[in-house]
């Protein structure tokens, strides 16, 4: 098969992978921190827990996109012909579900332990959250693994029908045909990104209006709070998690709208956007976790000494 590099796809590939491999650098500094942790203590956390699996799915996410999208670029007309692509279209599938639902998890797991309510039920979760959380990923899972299992049927429908319709005359037909069998796949698509967005925008606002009740019963009293700090933190932490994934919410159902228009300036934005949503977000997710932050710290100034002293 013939295939034709132009100077946009160039472009396109040398700064997609610029941000590939620094979300994957990001998120495997997440795990390896997670897992030497885990040796020392023998133990995980809710919140180790959840980070240890965002960071590992949206590792391999970054890995296998990028080269879906290099695949892409060399085999413009085989997206869903060759078996090998057939397969890495289901595995991404799979991981992009489940980075989407363990960050949704980890913002529903935040406002579950921070925000403070009377309700009897909000009393409940936050006392049975640490033992919810393993079913909670576990269900991430074998959803995220349904999604990826009918993605590959959708492609080999579809390599099928392109198989049997190799004449000019039946091209439109199967077309057609493979058109009819991605729109399930669009409806489960955004049903599920519909879900998870509504889980972070219910747990955003939540949080956002305990924090605001608290600091109306501190200045109503007049006291000092020590952990003020600690909840400010947790809001920004949060509002930033709700305005990316706000973003990045739009640009996964622009991206369904725009699937058939390759090299189009709202695609390649909308690219851009995606494969930076995994590394910058698991970057402010470092921030707001002290010992990943200090981990972090330490390294960088081990690396500015090194450098000083050549």
């Amino acid at each position: 098969e013939q295939f034709n590099v132009t100077s946009y796809d160039a472009t396109a590939v040398a700064i997609i992978t610029f941000e590939a491999f620094a979300g994957m650098w990001i998120n495997a500094f997440i795990v390896s921190v997670i897992c030497m942790s885990w040796v020392k203590k023998k133990t995980l956390n809710s919140n180790e827990k959840i980070l240890l699996l965002l960071g590992s799915s949206r590792f391999w996410y970054l890995c296998t996109s990028w080269v879906y999208y290099f695949l892409s670029i060399i085999y413009p007309h085989s997206l869903y012909v060759h078996p090998t692509l057939q397969l890495v279209v289901s595995i991404q599938s799979f991981l992009s579900y489940s980075s989407l639902w363990f960050s949704a998890s980890l913002c529903v797991f935040y406002c579950i332990k921070i925000a403070n309510f009377r309700n009897n039920f909000f009393i409940y979760l936050k006392v049975k959250i640490d033992r919810m959380v393993s079913w909670l990923l576990l269900g991430s899972v074998f959803f995220s693994l349904v999604i990826g299992t009918i993605a590959y049927e959708i492609a080999d429908q579809a390599h099928c029908n392109n198989r049997n319709s190799t004449g000019r005359g039946s091209f439109w037909k199967a077309n057609i045909k493979m058109d009819k069998h991605f729109f399930p796949s669009f409806f489960i698509t955004g049903f599920g990104y519909a879900v998870s967005f509504i889980a972070v925008t219910f747990s955003a606002l939540l949080l956002l209006f305990s924090l605001w009740k608290h600091k109306c019963n501190m200045q109503t009293n007049s006291m000092k709070d020590l952990s003020m700090d600690a909840h400010i933190k947790a809001m920004k932490s949060i509002l930033s998690f709700f305005v990316m994934y706000s973003i990045n919410f739009a640009c996964l159902i622009l991206n369904m709208v725009y699937v058939t228009k390759k090299g189009s300036p709202v695609v390649f934005l909308i690219l851009v956007f995606q494969y930076a949503f995994p590394g910058v977000h698991s970057l402010i997710l470092i921030f707001g976790n002290p010992k990943l932050e200090k981990t972090l710290l330490r390294i960088l100034a081990c690396v500015k000494c090194k450098d000083c002293m050549r």
